[in-house]
């Protein structure tokens, strides 16, 4: 498989993938874009078309074809390969997409497999003619119920537990996936009785449920699936899987608050969205957010509460220099409530008219004050004056000044110095992670590293003469190095990356040695003096342990045994110095 991992990598060109998400701009060798692993203000990702790997800068990311789709996509190794191998036409063998021996929650994720397929059975049986009738008069058509992989729990509330036991499933496995519940009586089903409306990972994988009543029972509306090892509300969006490739072509992401939402604007042709799962925006949907589409919009509910999140949502996109818009609903109204109210034509163009954050923020800030009042303008002004200070946008900033200046009757050269446009925002410094070298030692091994990674010759003299590195990351990277060489009979930064991702927290120090960005051409005379300095570090080093054992030592003849190799060694050391 490893030759067929590599044949893949090889017929793709990164530059090529890469600039399907990315916009890139050649600059000598090498390509640039805008980073999109952290937040990024100017192109700091540097693409090779070279040696066929990626490396930020700024954050550090580096890494090969299957590295930038893997944390792009939120996808594992296997599903990213499959997205190259659909592209290259080159099939793998021996490689199961689907599932990964390695994923510990393998098991929670078959029995999401196996409840919603009983689930989605029940619906289509007898027993989901009057859930389907609920649905149906909702306006969720045969379609979108298949779309959205809609189920039904029956009132049997042993039901999935006793087809769990059947099938082989662990107690204590069906309690962790947050469908079973243990109590003395036995085990039984969380769900009964209730529509089952899948919530969905990033893969698209089920990981949870959202409940509902249908038929009028006096009880909570949803019963939402709690928080497990493979379900956390604050890490996903739900439509994310189905959205993204909508979301890209559209240039346009739209985020509403419920998943209902989602699947009413499904029914109108809006594809582009997605929901937070019943929790406010966090800085890992924000993460998810940014790999979608450059433009924002926020379609939350028309409510008081609706307006909070949409402004708490504002400040946290300002933060990862995302500028978003927003659609306010009226009369209350949900994305949900208003489609059916009011039909496809007027809720898209909502959408297509959208107001910036500022014109939000005026409305908003007005609200319950009487701006006849002095005191109130005056609280007015200052919250304005603040919410300013945390947008970029010079010419959003002019505009919002100004009709600022406007309703308070206050001079806009007043307005600007009250804003103090100098120390308007807090300054929050990208952290780069720039490699420090303590001494002559470290530098010498990143040095050698760094042509290890680029020349064969190099790995072959490190084989032949040092063999180890006194720093244990280094050392442990450079043993990889000379495995992989072993093995491929090559060195190729790309490969070597897939090889080891394998092996935990080595890519990080890859992209650490990378970091150096030396030249590229090297003398043999430069590597041996990297050598050198091992070398003579290691006979330090020895000489040091061995006159810390010779301490410990009441036996006459090791003593003369352990002093004569410090002595031998020290001789060593001398001549080296003549060299």
């Amino acid at each position: 498989m490893g030759n067929d991992i590599n044949e893949i990598r090889k017929k793709v060109d990164i530059v090529e993938v890469i600039s399907k998400y990315v916009p890139l701009v050649a600059r000598g060798k090498n390509y640039f874009g805008v980073c999109p692993f952290h937040d990024d203000h100017s192109p700091s990702m540097s693409v090779s078309k070279d040696k066929q790997i990626y490396k930020c800068f700024s954050c550090g990311a580096t890494g090969n074809v299957f590295n930038f789709i893997e944390d792009y996509e939120n996808v594992s190794f296997r599903e990213a390969l499959k997205i190259l191998s659909d592209i290259t036409g080159i099939s793998i063998s021996g490689v199961d997409v689907k599932s990964s021996n390695h994923d510990t929650n393998k098991n929670l994720y078959d029995i999401y497999d196996v409840s919603s397929k009983l689930y989605i059975n029940n619906l289509n049986t007898s027993y989901g003619i009057g859930a389907k009738e609920y649905l149906h008069n909702r306006g969720i058509n045969d379609d979108l119920i298949k779309e959205f992989e809609i189920g039904l729990s029956l009132h049997d509330k042993d039901l999935l537990t006793r087809l769990l036991v059947k099938k082989g499933f662990a107690n204590k496995d069906m309690v962790d996936s947050g469908l079973i519940i243990k109590s003395d009586y036995g085990y039984s089903d969380i769900y009964s009785n209730r529509i089952m409306f899948p919530l969905y990972d990033v893969s698209g994988r089920i990981v949870g449920y959202s409940g509902r009543i249908f038929n009028g029972e006096n009880t909570s509306k949803y019963i939402n699936t709690r928080e497990t090892a493979i379900f956390k509300k604050g890490e996903l969006l739900y439509n994310y899987h189905r959205a993204k490739e909508s979301c890209r072509k559209k240039n346009t992401v739209i985020i509403t608050e419920g998943f209902m939402d989602v699947i009413r604007c499904y029914s109108v042709g809006v594809t582009n969205v997605v929901a937070a799962m019943g929790t406010a925006i966090t800085r890992e949907h924000v993460m998810l957010i940014r790999k979608l589409a450059r433009d924002v919009i926020l379609c939350f509910d028309g409510d008081e509460a609706g307006a909070k999140a949409t402004l708490s949502c504002i400040n946290l996109l300002l933060q990862y220099n995302i500028t978003p818009k927003v659609v306010r609903l009226p009369e209350n109204l949900d994305p949900d409530e208003y489609i059916i109210k009011y039909g496809k034509d007027k809720f898209i163009n909502l959408l297509d008219n959208p107001i910036n954050i500022m014109d939000f923020k005026l409305s908003y800030l007005k609200g319950n004050k009487d701006l006849t009042s002095t005191v109130d303008m005056s609280n007015y002004v200052n919250s304005v004056i603040d919410e300013l200070k945390k947008i970029d946008d010079d010419i959003l900033r002019e505009i919002s000044l100004k009709k600022l200046s406007e309703e308070s009757k206050l001079d806009i050269d007043f307005l600007r110095d009250k804003l103090d446009l100098s120390d308007s925002k807090e300054i929050v410094p990208v952290v780069k992670e720039n490699n420090i070298i303590t001494d002559r030692y470290d530098k010498a091994q990143m040095y050698l590293l760094y042509y290890m990674l680029n020349n064969e010759d190099v790995v072959s003299m490190y084989d032949q003469q040092v063999t180890y590195m006194p720093n244990d990351k280094y050392r442990k990277l450079a043993t990889y190095i000379s495995c992989f060489y072993k093995e491929n009979g090559y060195v190729q930064v790309a490969d070597l990356m897939t090889y080891l991702s394998n092996y935990e927290g080595m890519i990080d120090i890859v992209s650490e040695i990378l970091s150096l960005d030396l030249k590229e051409e090297y003398t043999k005379n430069e590597i041996n003096d990297y050598i050198f300095v091992i070398k003579d570090y290691n006979i330090k080093n020895e000489i040091s342990r061995l006159q810390i054992e010779i301490r410990g030592i009441t036996d006459n003849a090791k003593k003369i045994e352990i002093a004569q190799k410090i002595v031998d060694l020290k001789l060593m050391e001398q001549e080296r110095s003549y060299d």
